[in-house]
């Protein structure tokens, strides 16, 4: 009987950017999850949980509060875990405005708060403690906009349902709402004409009839999708070779209804054919304001 992959995850980021909804939602998927290790436990519980467990997917949390000083050794930590454990890194975040907001509506404190130090300083520090984390995330999420639903589909869909080799993502934005902190490569479209000044389009989106009549139109619409599909297209492969496991293909314009959604929307159509895995993924649509 062969035995199954001994798979691992490690979710980290910073204090109230959703762990705890991750960990619930791979707990419930038949992960065995663990919260809060201190980080120089890992490589115990690797052998222990490779040699022994029956439960050969395992998920764990770590992040500031156990030790503010271990976590900056977990990048050194994993890469001493054996060859054959490849620990998948998940790294969530959110705007810090918007984790203001969330200490503030739950009243909870911030695990780096403390008569020296203020929110807003224990939230820009945790950023700089987990610095060397976030750049060795293999999937980063930002939950600055999801809603707790939108932050479990995600989840299920790049983690619970993973796919076989590299899961692209095409992401529309607008700018006027930030660029994602989840995006690996973002381009801008905001130099194309814009349905926007036309009152009549103005109600619709890229998804809808008017607009893609409108921009299909356009010579230099056209032109921009071309030249970001043979950019995809030619280092695609050379991501994958690099063992990449996700690749969020960010397009942003202003206000991400018109122009972004059209592109990601055609874009997804034409990576489809040879990634049937391919995502999508419209963070500002409908949100306009």
């Amino acid at each position: 009987m062969t035995t199954q992959p001994f798979r691992l995850v490690i979710i980290s980021g910073r204090s109230g950017s959703g762990k705890s909804t991750v960990l619930n939602t791979l707990e419930d998927a038949g992960f065995t999850c663990i919260d809060n290790l201190p980080p120089p436990m890992l490589p115990e519980l690797v052998r222990w949980m490779a040699a022994s467990a029956s439960n050969r997917e395992v998920a764990v949390c770590i992040d500031v509060r156990v030790s503010s000083e271990g976590i900056t050794e977990l990048p050194d930590i994993l890469a001493s875990l054996p060859n054959a454990i490849k620990a998948e890194v998940l790294f969530l975040d959110a705007d810090e405005s918007i984790l203001l907001q969330r200490f503030s509506a739950t009243r909870r404190k911030h695990p780096l708060t403390n008569d020296h130090l203020s929110l807003a300083e224990a939230i820009d520090h945790e950023a700089q403690l987990l610095s060397s984390i976030a750049n060795r995330a293999d999937l980063k999420i930002d939950t600055s906009l999801l809603s707790l639903q939108e932050l479990r589909e995600q989840v299920k869909e790049k983690l619970i349902a993973k796919p076989k080799g590299l899961s692209l993502q095409f992401l529309s934005f607008g700018f006027k709402h930030g660029i994602p902190k989840d995006a690996d490569l973002v381009f801008d479209v905001r130099c194309l004409p814009n349905p926007f000044w036309d009152k009549s389009l103005r109600q619709y989106t890229g998804r809808d009839q008017p607009i893609q009549e409108f921009l299909q139109k356009e010579t230099s619409v056209n032109e921009m999708f071309d030249d970001i599909v043979r950019f995809v297209t030619r280092w695609l492969p050379e991501y994958e070779n690099n063992q990449r496991s996700y690749l969020t293909v960010a397009i942003g314009c202003t206000g991400g209804q018109h122009r972004s959604v059209y592109l990601v929307e055609q874009l997804t159509a034409t990576f489809k054919a040879q990634h049937p895995s391919t995502q999508i993924r419209h963070r500002d649509m409908g949100n306009d304001h």
